[in-house]
């Protein structure tokens, strides 16, 4: 893939999707939650039209705090998890992705401030509706050695989500499909935030 990644979705759409386009403009997949589902679902999509599914994403237990989310292939084939670290996420946002049980990659935001100061402004009358030009979080993933190795910032926008995937160390495939999968995952799930 070409970075970075452009993320996009609107924020008040009855079932979130997200498309993913790389520097040059060309579409590599398109997120589609599944809408009033209990067990979290989600598939990603090869096209807008939705016609070629290539990985879905499924939570291991009815919505719960420490639930765990499970990556497959199209073919039904185990990529990896990704599980938000319960009461540590609660003053930062913290994903483990896990290969077989085992944590390979973390992603966390990196100022927890950001979100607190999104919060404060966003339930202002009038000055609320800007506050995603001001306050953008960002991520970073890292290996378990605290290299850097994808970040993601979100971009200043009004009436609509998006964000930047920024690769810092050039990766093998399926350890960048494990990263890419686990932040839509994590978007998803962090939507509400900012």
């Amino acid at each position: 893939m070409q970075y970075p990644l452009s993320l996009s979705f609107k924020l008040f759409a009855l079932s979130p999707q997200i498309s993913v386009r790389d520097a040059a403009g060309q579409l590599q997949m398109y997120v589609k939650q599944k809408a009033f589902k209990l067990k979290e679902a989600v598939t990603v999509f090869g096209d807008e039209q939705q016609t070629r599914p290539l990985y879905n994403l499924q939570a291991d237990r009815v919505i719960d705090f420490r639930a765990r989310y499970h990556f497959t292939d199209a073919a039904g084939n185990y990529i990896a998890s990704v599980k938000r670290q319960g009461a540590r996420s609660i003053w930062r946002a913290r994903y483990d992705i896990e290969v077989n049980g085992q944590v390979v990659l973390t992603i966390q935001e990196e100022n927890p401030w950001i979100k607190v100061a999104d919060a404060v402004f966003s339930d202002l009358p009038i000055v609320g509706m800007f506050a995603g030009y001001v306050f953008n979080p960002a991520y970073s993933v890292t290996a378990p050695d605290g290299t850097v190795l994808m970040r993601l910032v979100k971009e200043p926008a009004f009436m609509q989500g998006k964000f930047r995937i920024e690769e810092i160390v050039d990766l093998p495939e399926h350890d960048e499909v494990r990263i890419i999968l686990s932040l839509l995952m994590m978007l998803l799930l962090e939507r509400r935030r900012g």
